[in-house]
């Protein structure tokens, strides 16, 4: 993907908002020092190989969403000009919100829509389809899935006859057999029933908007990349050096 990509210009406009403020508990005990998103792969933190994609892709607006050891965070990348990106913040407080309470906490600097993404993701994807079917399906929220199999991590998506049946991230099922894939795009209605400052995980939006039809989805094809686990880490680290030409044999 790169800054020529026909058409990419058309999401600068696009806040994405990056939920960055979990504990990371399962890198421990790095990570109870350095937030997940800072730790290195391919000699950088991650956090530099995430906002380069999504530069790269044409958006230039970001608002981190954090909480545990986030000031490191807004130390390392400061107002994002060094990026080439415009990058605001905004912090969970004394307790941590959830994803979904730290989305509806950061609605002021978001906007009416924008996309969102995980702090842990690489997902070299073109954005701009996911932003097309967004705006031509008229529902406050869409969804991105994966043909998952059960390969990558735990499927949780019922997707049949182009519609999402069930999401369920607790009780997965034998007919889920997507996963989703970790870019939504939302409008700020979709939180219109949730209350400010309650703790509640983004995944809780997604069942509610399922359930009532007002979810729409688009099938990605390119596999996704995590650093939430060590064997998650190690794999995209591999991946970047390759590309970059520095993997040694």
């Amino acid at each position: 993907m790169s800054q020529s990509q026909p058409g990419s210009d058309r999401l600068a406009e696009w806040p994405v908002a990056i939920l960055a403020g979990g504990l990371a508990t399962r890198l421990r005990p790095t990570t109870e020092r350095i937030p997940k998103a800072l730790l290195e792969v391919a000699n950088k933190p991650f956090i530099a190989h995430q906002l380069t994609l999504l530069r790269s892709a044409g958006f230039r607006r970001i608002v981190f969403c954090l909480g545990h050891l986030g000031q490191q965070i807004e130390t390392f990348l400061g107002d994002g000009a060094n990026f080439g990106l415009n990058i605001n913040y905004s912090f969970d407080g004394q307790q941590l919100l959830g994803t979904g309470g730290a989305l509806k906490q950061a609605i002021g600097l978001l906007g009416a829509r924008f996309v969102v993404l995980y702090g842990d993701s690489y997902l070299p994807v073109d954005y701009e389809p996911i932003i097309e079917t967004f705006l031509r399906e008229h529902k406050p929220a869409l969804m991105t899935i994966f043909k998952n199999e059960g390969l990558w991590d735990t499927s949780n998506v019922w997707f049949e006859s182009g519609q999402i049946h069930c999401y369920n991230k607790r009780m997965p099922t034998p007919n889920m057999r997507y996963i989703e894939y970790g870019i939504g795009v939302l409008a700020s209605e979709a939180f219109d029933r949730f209350e400010g400052e309650k703790i509640f995980d983004l995944g809780e939006v997604y069942e509610e908007l399922v359930k009532e039809g007002r979810m729409a989805v688009h099938e990605v094809k390119q596999r996704f990349y995590e650093i939430g686990s060590p064997a998650g880490l190690a794999e995209l680290d591999e991946l970047l050096r390759a590309q970059s030409g520095t993997l040694i044999p």
